[in-house]
């Protein structure tokens, strides 16, 4: 029979200890796994600025498409592993930075080639009418 007034060992204890930059580990602190925008958007990008180097086969034509939702979907787990971070509050400002600018950038080229599929041919059009064509 145990001891009720004994502690009863949890991972909790190894949860709340900072255990980044170790490489794989059992357990991660609550709040590290999860989808990742920035490793999604702006892979080989992110993949250098976390030190995580596999994200650099985003480079390789056919491959990089796959590389990236793996990116998104476990980057925040290979961020958490191979770069040491000062705490998991200093890793989520981090990765929500991350985040911003990829959503940001991607939003940003999204709404330019809408507008450049609409003005592309609206300016030809322009240019054939004025030159009689």
């Amino acid at each position: 029979m145990s001891d009720a007034y004994k502690t009863p060992s949890s991972s909790l204890e190894v949860a709340g200890e900072n255990n980044s930059g170790q490489g794989k580990v059992d357990v991660y602190p609550e709040g590290v796994l999860g989808w990742s925008w920035g490793a999604f958007f702006l892979n080989w990008i992110w993949a250098l600025g976390n030190r995580t180097w596999i994200g650099l086969l985003a480079f390789i034509p056919y491959i990089g498409f796959i590389m990236a939702i793996l990116l998104g979907i476990y980057g925040r787990k290979w961020a958490w592993q191979n770069k040491r971070w000062e705490s998991v509050e200093h890793f989520q400002r981090v990765q929500r930075r991350w985040s911003f600018w990829g959503v940001t950038i991607m939003l940003v080229f999204f709404v330019g080639g809408i507008l450049a599929a609409i003005a592309i041919p609206a300016y030809q059009d322009y240019v054939m009418r004025a030159s009689g064509r």
